[in-house]
């Protein structure tokens, strides 16, 4: 009597330059729209920040997963997966997203997280049975306008799940991190308040302090303080130096001049609107328990650890845990091919984060807490 045959086995492993045909193909078969182009996995196979793994049956490619590694964050993202008409139904979708977690997890990234369009139920149930969680939704996210759900899984124990009061809101200006994240922490505190450009612009118009080697200016913890202000919020200011902040970021006399009286004008404005300013730092404990309280704080960082380039940038605090600072970056990549996907609630080590807080030859740090009076 014959025997039953086994049936396949799946093998998984990296894919190189070879692949580009085996992977453009699947990306046709599997995909009418917003497709990955062949340019753009030859140079994530090559130069970018990413780990792309083939599945073979019989030694034929069946399917992949691409993973993106964020920089300086302890976040990947499941940029795509793919498995071949003809080879569906036989596992392979659930062996290359475990093996993705395990990549992820040899990168030493703690979530991976996942969009998944709204009406592929199939990818729904796989991820949600492999103990993924939705916690948002993002509307008109595709080519066709089909809304994306986000998922998310925590690779590595102890992380806590529950982060996401704070809403978020991209930066439309280079010069506006400051603007941007002020109205996160507005808005999730009070729920109904409009967040657009307008606000936006007006918000940098009233706090701008600073003059950039060139272009236009950003925003001091001064100015977003005395902008919260006036709009009926708590502010309180921390910085770790008495001067003017950032003024050695020009050269001109001329500019330090002007951003010395910007700076003195605003002193005094905020001791008349009673805004507390501390001439000290605040570590990772006290801004826990200061959003433990109920604040949300904006903490000025270097963006060179995430972004390769030295420039001061606002972000958001969304929340902790024992491993992790979480945040929310006005700033979205898209050069390095990032989504607002990535900048919301981005995980950073507590040390690494402590490391980027700081500016400049003056290792300047401030923060700004935001409350309801």
């Amino acid at each position: 009597m014959s025997t039953p045959s086994e049936p396949p086995v799946c093998v998984i492993r990296p894919a190189t330059l070879v692949d580009l045909d085996a992977l453009c193909h699947l990306e046709t078969s599997c995909f009418a729209s917003d497709r990955i182009t062949r340019r753009q996995f030859r140079y994530l196979l090559t130069r970018g920040h990413a780990i792309t793994l083939l599945a073979e049956l019989d030694g034929e490619v069946a399917g992949y997963v691409l993973v993106l590694l964020n920089r300086a964050t302890a976040v990947a993202r499941l940029y795509s997966i793919a498995v071949a008409p003809e080879a569906r139904g036989r596992g392979i979708g659930r062996a290359l997203a475990a093996a993705a977690e395990q990549a992820a997890l040899a990168a030493d990234r703690a979530y991976l997280r996942l969009e998944i369009r709204g009406d592929n139920l199939a990818s729904q149930s796989l991820f949600e049975g492999a103990g993924y969680r939705r916690f948002g939704v993002l509307a008109d996210y595709y080519e066709d306008h089909m809304e994306a759900l986000r998922y998310e899984k925590a690779l590595a124990p102890g992380l806590r799940s529950e982060l996401k009061r704070v809403p978020y809101y991209r930066q439309t200006l280079d010069f506006t991190c400051g603007p941007s994240s002020l109205m996160m922490a507005m808005q999730s505190l009070r729920p109904n308040l409009e967040l657009n450009r307008t606000l936006e612009l007006r918000i940098w118009r009233e706090s701008t302090t600073i003059f950039m080697t060139s272009g236009h200016g950003g925003c001091g913890p001064l100015g977003l303080a005395l902008a919260a202000k006036a709009r009926g919020f708590a502010a309180e200011v921390y910085v770790n130096d008495t001067g003017v902040p950032l003024v050695d970021s020009v050269r001109s006399p001329e500019k330090k001049e002007v951003m010395r009286l910007v700076h003195e004008d605003m002193l005094t404005e905020a001791a008349q609107r009673g805004i507390p300013i501390h001439y000290q730092t605040l570590a990772i404990p006290e801004l826990q328990q200061r959003w433990d309280a109920g604040t949300v704080p904006l903490v000025l960082i270097s963006s060179y650890r995430i972004y390769g380039e030295r420039f001061p940038h606002w972000v958001v605090i969304t929340g902790f845990d024992e491993h992790f600072v979480y945040v929310h970056d006005p700033y979205v990549d898209t050069a390095s091919g990032k989504t607002v996907l990535d900048s919301i609630d981005m995980p950073i080590q507590r040390d690494e984060f402590s490391r980027m807080a700081r500016y400049g030859r003056v290792r300047l740090q401030a923060a700004l807490l935001i409350s309801n009076p």
